[in-house]
């Protein structure tokens, strides 16, 4: 960490303070996450960090969501974690032909982040570092219409925009159907800059090699051209 950071990582936690909250059981590696995502504004990250401590206080008052609480949603088997990418990301694959809109906006985000919160914590044993990342795959194959959820992707993205900064190393979108094209563009409108940078829209052979070698064989599963099977997220098991 050099000078300007640790400057401005002094001021943060200050920043904090003022709030009436604290940073005292945070580490450096996670409040920098907070600090790259406000473009190295102390109060604005300290107003970010404060944010997401009330939401977590609110959403996830015990630590983490269970299993039961998202039954219905993980009985539809749309996630999987893969293990890590050759960079040592979490990788985390979504089927969205198996994701049909929630009647249940509650339980649909605490799916969100216990999904979330279950791939960042498949990429460390023990103690969690604080600047963890994961790469997504969201797989558009065979999806209809009644496939397509605009409100919860767009739910997904802000929380992680919000809530997980600096926690999507990349996000690649693969077999994205023509009529899909419209919707994501109108979702993108949500996503923030940094957010869109780090899409991949893998179309053509050569962006498909480049998909392999960025995430790796090991983690990637042979339809993709890899070695992993397939493994459900709730097939894992974590420490949170």
């Amino acid at each position: 960490m050099d000078r300007n950071q640790e400057i401005a990582l002094a001021k943060m936690r200050k920043s904090v303070e003022k709030l009436g909250s604290s940073t005292e059981s945070y580490g450096e590696k996670t409040l920098m996450r907070f600090l790259i995502a406000r473009s190295m504004n102390p109060e604005k990250a300290a107003k970010m960090f404060f944010q997401w401590k009330k939401w977590r206080a609110e959403m996830v008052p015990t630590g983490y969501i269970t299993d039961s609480e998202v039954a219905d949603e993980s009985a539809a088997e749309k996630v999987y974690l893969q293990g890590l990418s050759k960079n040592g990301y979490a990788v985390a694959r979504i089927k969205l032909n198996k994701h049909f809109a929630s009647k249940d906006q509650v339980q649909f985000k605490k799916f969100v982040v216990h999904a979330l919160d279950k791939t960042i914590a498949s990429s460390f044993n023990g103690r969690e570092i604080g600047n963890e990342k994961l790469i997504a795959i969201l797989d558009l194959q065979n999806i209809t219409y009644s496939n397509v959820d605009t409100r919860g992707l767009i739910t997904g993205f802000q929380f992680l925009q919000a809530y997980y900064p600096e926690r999507l190393a990349a996000c690649y979108l693969l077999h994205m159907p023509q009529f899909f094209v419209t919707i994501w563009r109108f979702i993108c409108r949500f996503l923030e800059k940094a957010t869109q940078e780090k899409m991949r829209i893998v179309t053509s052979e050569e962006e498909k090699e480049k998909f392999i070698r960025e995430v790796g064989e090991d983690a990637l599963p042979e339809e993709y051209g890899g070695r992993a099977k397939l493994v459900l997220m709730q097939d894992v098991a974590v420490n949170y």
